[in-house]
């Protein structure tokens, strides 16, 4: 079947550096995932927080539930809220955090690098 299929009771829980109190499950992605982009559906506790630094590839994020507060290199912040969106260009740092009393999720959307390297050594093809 060409379309897969992202069941959450399958998704793979890990671990990213510089995550605290995120816990963030693959929906598409992984070791062995050959898709164009990755899906991470990302829990944030109470106090949770990702250190600032850059997003290694464009990256669009989509709160499902709860606020999230994004913060840039520069201190600008803005607060997301349920079906509020941000696209962040490659190399840019920010942080994001939960500031309030109650868990928020959001669907962290990126391009899979494993695949665009099989395009690169099968000469630009995926």
């Amino acid at each position: 079947m060409p379309i897969d299929i992202a069941r959450l009771d399958q998704a793979t829980r890990f671990r990213p550096v510089g995550h605290h109190d995120v816990g963030p499950v693959q929906l598409f992605g992984g070791e062995q995932y050959d898709g164009a982009v990755t899906v991470v559906l990302s829990h944030y506790l109470p106090g949770g927080h990702a250190d600032m630094s850059p997003v290694p590839a464009e990256t669009v994020y989509l709160v499902l539930t709860g606020t999230l507060t994004l913060t840039d290199a520069d201190g600008g912040t803005e607060e997301l809220h349920p079906l509020d969106g941000a696209r962040i260009t490659s190399g840019t740092s920010r942080t994001v955090e939960n500031r309030t009393n109650l868990p928020a999720s959001m669907l962290v959307i990126r391009p899979n690098p494993a695949a665009a390297q099989s395009a690169d050594a099968a000469g630009g093809r995926p």
